[in-house]
């Protein structure tokens, strides 16, 4: 696979990136400029200009002129779709689906939460993905193709063992400090009159609404602890029920009047209300409150009692992190591994348990930095992935220090990286074939750079 360009992970940010601008400007109607024509596409002054911002905002730089480098691999994206158009290479909805949710993941990673995300670009999190929908398709079979155009490519073990050998020691890659850790979580008990209270509010906001004494956006805005939403009057943009937890699909997708609110409904982020807004084909708008009852400080101590006592009996050889994990452990992804973490490297790979330190929440990541292997950790608070205060106690199952690939231990990441020089020499030769029977014209201002493939026809 060719490498691929830093500014390809912000595509699929740019129109998120647009939006922002639209809004921004208002009224103030300003005719966007076309600076490169490949084929029969356009690529558009705004275009670059949103993945130039994206890759600033995030705090990569791009090794030379950016006016330069982006447009030029927007044009080779686009000779790779238009070869998928001819080839019919597609990309479906759920593997779309499953790159917005990985690509949103590493947003949510950066920033901290959905709440920071939402504020960023002003937007929900449904409206977000929307947004996101077309880019990331194009990315899909952009990759698609590449993959098509070098599914030959092998790299046999001679071949790794002679790159190894001839290699120069700054070839050889780094492979940093990795660590597989076991968990145990489970939730503070969050006493039931917190939840009746819960409950009853939302009845009464539901109440409200019926009877015509206010609107649900109202409410929503004043009330809802979603707080993305909660600015848009609980708005979501249009989703489909693969992109919500099940249990707030299953409410949702049985609305048919949008003047009626839904029972109230339980999910792992709190409990919601809903009003449909809109549905069209097996996509659905709504709006919701969602309202969490509160942990008192107390529920949270016994929680980590409880841990305390648990580690301690492991430590003692009363019972194994393993059995635990299995019995007593809330969390759903790993209890059934014995409670090892595992993550996907990128969406569709195989789950894999060795993790990187800035790969781990961060409250496992400081914890774990200062244990030994086979140590079992105090019990600590941390915030799950659905938002929520949860207790905790880690093991560190294996640490492997940083270290250059050596062919015994890394044979995987030597290999992949020979694959990879082939793959780009292949490419590489693609394009510049494509260069010679593909129209091409680049605006006057914007063909004064040194490309990384010097073979574009430039008409003025």
């Amino acid at each position: 696979m060719m490498k691929r360009v830093v500014i390809l992970v912000f595509l699929a940010f740019a129109a998120l990136m647009q939006m922002q601008q639209v809004r921004a400007q208002g009224n103030n109607n300003v005719i966007d400029e076309v600076v490169w024509v490949v084929g029969d596409e356009a690529i558009y002054k705004s275009e670059v200009e949103d993945a130039r911002i994206q890759a600033q905002m995030r705090g990569n730089r791009l090794n030379g002129d950016p006016y330069c480098i982006i447009p030029e691999e927007l044009a080779i994206k686009k000779l790779f779709l238009n070869q998928a158009d001819i080839d019919s290479i597609y990309a479906t909805a759920s593997e779309v689906n499953a790159q917005i949710d990985y690509a949103i993941q590493v947003l949510v990673s950066d920033l901290g939460s959905e709440e920071k995300v939402e504020e960023l670009y002003q937007m929900s999190m449904a409206e977000i993905r929307n947004r996101m929908y077309d880019s990331m398709e194009d990315d899909i079979v952009s990759e698609k193709m590449q993959k098509e155009i070098t599914k030959k490519v092998k790299a046999t073990p001679a071949e790794v063992r002679r790159y190894f050998k001839d290699a120069s020691p700054e070839i050889i890659p780094f492979v940093p400090t990795q660590v597989e850790v076991q968990i145990i979580t489970r939730a503070p008990i969050i006493p039931q009159e917190e939840i009746d209270e819960v409950k009853a509010q939302l009845r009464e906001y539901t109440e409200r609404i019926q009877s015509g004494e206010t609107q649900f956006s109202t409410l929503a805005l004043l009330y809802s602890e979603d707080e993305g939403t909660a600015r848009q009057g609980g708005e979501f943009g249009f989703f489909g029920k693969a992109e919500v937890v099940p249990e707030f699909a299953a409410v949702a997708f049985s609305l048919t009047d949008p003047t009626k609110v839904s029972k109230v409904v339980e999910t792992e982020y709190g409990f919601h209300i809903i009003q449909l807004i809109e549905k069209r084909g097996d996509r659905l708008k709504v709006r919701h409150i969602l309202r969490k009852p509160k942990i008192p400080q107390s529920a949270v101590d016994d929680c980590l009692v409880m841990l305390d006592s648990l580690a301690n009996d492991i430590r003692t050889g009363k019972s194994t992190f393993d059995d635990a994990a299995f019995r007593l452990s809330a969390d759903k992804d790993t209890r059934n591994n014995k409670g090892l973490m595992m993550f996907q490297p990128e969406p569709g790979a195989t789950p894999v348990s060795r993790f990187e330190m800035q790969q781990l929440p961060q409250e496992v990541a400081r914890v774990v930095n200062r244990m030994h292997v086979g140590e079992i950790s105090d019990p600590f608070t941390m915030i799950d992935k659905s938002g929520k205060t949860v207790c905790a106690v880690v093991k560190l199952k294996t640490r492997t220090e940083g270290h250059k690939a050596t062919i015994a231990d890394d044979y995987q990441i030597l290999q992949d990286q020979v694959l990879a020089e082939k793959s780009e020499e292949i490419l590489k030769k693609w394009i510049e074939e494509k260069q010679r029977t593909t129209y091409v014209r680049i605006t006057e201002g914007w063909n004064n750079c040194e490309f990384r493939y010097p073979g574009w026809v430039i008409s003025k």
